[in-house]
């Protein structure tokens, strides 16, 4: 009987509690794409994050100003109440902000309204107004008309039920659980595209495992949503480590990626620099300066447009100048640029790239003193005692 009602209780430990709950969000997709409703979905789990984490302070800190008994009690309630709304009391802890326009109860008291999808655009727009390091990072198009507002606040009413303030939840990442979840469920969705934002986490864990980031600078030039920086993270933790002990460097050239990975980044309570916007890592490379300990990557594979055409004489091809119609082996040498002398990289390229001779990326991979073999499977493990490699089948 007792295992009977844990399992019946919503909590994130329950398996399947994130399957369920997408099942349920996914219902009300109605005519959406996929694409076009994960912004949607993820900017409300978001703000529901931030709203819950703000509450729990706020909570805390009128119980401390309201009791006769605390420390902290004060007797005059308009100087209380100015005090619990003293934005420097949450900031102070590394809380953001919410105003009261923004914050969960309000959005959901007008769920049914029709007026909703303007009301949580007003709500992102003052998070975004009171948080600098927020502003133009939240989806605010709840409002447009294509967007079906009864659906809008039923899904408002299901992310409802995440309590995402209750410390034992908080402990055990419930909200990051669930946009983990989602995004590689809409990774799914979308497809081949879905790619472009997110890396099985499979994939991710491997990386991380081979390489083992237990501190210093860990970069990601083609970061996506950020999931290799978040199993970094976890890694650290699990190994004894703390959040912290690794810095966290990226970029990403799609703006709508590079939101997601802001938010992705500030759910886990991970410090990060992904520069001041997106932008290509070819073309502006935002940490220019930067020699990571770790090197952590999934970039596109065989991507034709990388704009190599000019730049010929960029210092990052001290390997050879890598063809203009495949950057394979300009990531490959722009990750060697940014290692620091006792750097370690980990990343992904197509089975191709092991053993590609095609416009003279056979000489880069013999300049680079690794991958000499024409034929992957002759390769010697005995040559390089240093190296780890991943042989294809």
């Amino acid at each position: 009987m007792a295992r009977a009602k844990k399992s019946s209780e919503t909590t994130a430990a329950n398996l399947g509690f994130e399957a369920t709950l997408w099942a349920a969000a996914d219902k009300l997709r109605n005519n959406m794409d996929a694409a076009e409703y994960k912004h949607v979905v993820l900017g409300l789990i978001f703000l529901k994050y931030l709203s819950d984490a703000f509450e729990e302070k706020h909570s805390s800190l009128e119980q401390a100003y309201s009791d006769p008994k605390s420390s902290w009690y004060i007797a005059e309630p308009e100087v209380r109440y100015g005090v619990i709304e003293d934005p420097d009391e949450y900031r102070s802890e590394n809380i953001f902000w919410i105003p009261k326009e923004a914050r969960w109860p309000y959005i959901q008291q007008n769920a049914k309204r029709s007026e909703i999808g303007k009301i949580v655009d007003d709500a992102m727009y003052a998070i975004e107004r009171d948080n600098a390091v927020l502003k133009n990072i939240l989806p605010k198009e709840y409002a447009r008309p294509g967007l079906d507002k009864e659906k809008l606040g039923e899904l408002i009413d299901l992310i409802g039920t995440l309590n995402l303030s209750d410390s034992d939840n908080r402990s055990k990442d419930i909200i990051g659980r669930v946009y983990e979840y989602f995004l590689s469920e809409f990774a799914s969705a979308e497809g081949k595209n879905g790619g472009q934002f997110y890396t099985p986490r499979c994939v991710v864990q491997t990386l991380v495992s081979m390489i083992s980031p237990f501190k210093g600078r860990v970069y990601d030039p083609c970061c996506g949503s950020g999931g290799m920086f978040v199993q970094s993270e976890k890694f650290v933790e699990a190994h004894g480590g703390r959040i912290g002990d690794i810095s966290i460097y990226g970029q990403e050239s799609n703006p709508t990626t590079w939101k997601l990975a802001k938010m992705n980044l500030a759910i886990r309570g991970i410090d990060h620099d992904l520069g001041a916007e997106h932008a290509d890592s070819f073309r502006r490379d935002l940490h220019s300066n930067l020699k990571a300990d770790y090197i952590l990557a999934n970039p596109p594979f065989n991507m034709k447009d990388w704009g190599g055409e000019n730049l010929k004489d960029d210092v990052r091809w001290r390997y050879g100048i890598p063809p203009t119609g495949n950057a394979n082996y300009a990531w490959i040498q722009h990750f060697i640029h940014h290692l620091s002398p006792s750097g370690i990289a980990g990343f992904v390229l197509a089975n191709g790239s092991m053993s590609s001779n095609q416009s003279g990326e056979g000489e880069i991979r013999k300049n680079l003193g690794g991958l000499r073999y024409d034929r992957p499977e002759e390769m010697r493990v005995e040559d390089f005692p240093d190296t780890v490699w991943t042989i294809p089948s």
